[in-house]
């Protein structure tokens, strides 16, 4: 690593960058006042991306993160893979104030399942480390607000405020009171088991919300069953125009539903072994990846020996059991989005994927996903 001392007007830090810097993948961190952490960028060349904030007009953001940058903080790496995986990861981690890629991705959403007494089908803009069940990324807001709301009428699953108090159906004995009116419309309208009235158990409830987790999972249709069988009994009726808006909805959930499956197939294709081509004089890197996560990192063999252990390890990785296929980890959202957009736009980068590791495949990019 190399650094720059000690606070220091703009042009010493610059003459610092040209003495030392030099033209290689790299990750680098613009560090304030304090030791805060400013920024943190890459570049596949790092003495040119770090002249060009000194030549910034007085209006652009490099111009304002240099004005307050007393340290630089410079390290390479072996590949430009390797320095966006550095930069994504650092970022996660410190939340630098003038980042934006990659604290949120605002065009992609995720569906959580929350950790609560009687839980909730909720939108979430980002993956959180709180315990809750994510889905996704999916593209679509709107889209995914509709399919949730649709599940959470089918299943009849709460959407009020974290802070209502519940009342299931075993506790009325415990506080002596009966059945209360439900808290919200929903409830009233049968819309929601009313878990805040004593409508239900916590079993029953309980019940509801594994059905939204196994939808989720792409593992069963109970919401699109229940869907058919009322449109089945609209007919029956002869309540046309009820009918019609189930089968209208029955409609978009299918879509929902597809779009689950593509999802799953999607980031089951990021399974591999990646060999990024490394930097002129640095060693290359391996990279095993299961579904989107970058489990281990070794370098590039140098004998079939060396070889034949990486594949084991992977063999190891890949075959090891997982539950909730569709269910993603914090740190593994940004991974999923940075692994996809890399080889949506690098296809020629497949090719470095080893080809000959049992189970796994080229890594695909579903249009419009990603």
């Amino acid at each position: 690593m190399l650094i720059a001392q000690r606070p220091r007007p703009a042009d010493e830090l610059r003459a610092e960058v040209r003495a030392r810097a030099e033209n290689r993948p790299g990750v680098y961190r613009m560090i304030g006042p304090g030791d805060q952490l400013l920024y943190v960028g890459k570049s596949i060349r790092v003495r040119s991306r770090l002249l060009s904030y000194f030549r910034c007009a007085p209006d652009e953001k490099g111009h304002e993160i240099i004005r307050h940058t007393h340290r630089i903080e410079w390290e390479y790496v072996p590949s430009e893979f390797a320095a966006l995986l550095a930069e994504m990861r650092r970022i996660q981690h410190a939340r630098p104030i003038y980042n934006v890629e990659h604290k949120r991705d605002r065009a992609f959403c995720f569906v959580k399942i929350t950790r609560e007494q009687a839980p909730r089908l909720l939108i979430a803009r980002e993956v959180g480390d709180d315990n809750a069940l994510y889905y996704g990324p999916f593209r679509g807001r709107e889209r995914v607000r509709t399919m949730l709301r649709e599940v959470r009428d089918l299943l009849e699953l709460r959407d009020c405020r974290p802070s209502t108090p519940m009342l299931f159906a075993e506790q009325t004995d415990l506080f002596g009171s009966a059945e209360r009116a439900p808290l919200c419309m929903r409830g009233e309208v049968r819309k929601c088991l009313a878990p805040c009235a004593a409508r239900c158990s916590r079993t029953e409830y309980t019940s509801h919300v594994e059905l939204a987790r196994r939808f989720l999972d792409g593992d069963v249709d109970t919401p699109l069953a229940l869907l058919r069988a009322r449109m089945e009994e609209a007919v029956r009726r002869m309540q046309f125009e009820y009918a019609a808006d189930l089968r209208d909805r029955a409609a978009r959930l299918e879509v929902a539903r597809d779009e689950l499956i593509a999802l799953r197939g999607l980031i089951d294709s990021l399974t591999f072994v990646y060999q990024p081509q490394g930097y002129t004089g640095m060693d290359e890197r391996v990279y095993i990846v299961r579904r989107g996560a970058i489990h281990a990192e070794y370098p590039a063999p140098r004998c079939p020996a060396e070889r034949d252990r990486i594949l084991a390890e992977a063999r190891r990785i890949f075959e090891r059991r997982e539950y909730g296929m569709n269910r993603i980890r914090p740190t593994q959202a940004a991974e999923i989005l940075l692994l996809a957009r890399w080889f949506r736009l690098r296809p020629h980068e497949r090719e470095r994927v080893w080809a000959d590791v049992p189970g796994t495949s080229r890594p695909q990019t579903a249009p419009g996903m990603f």
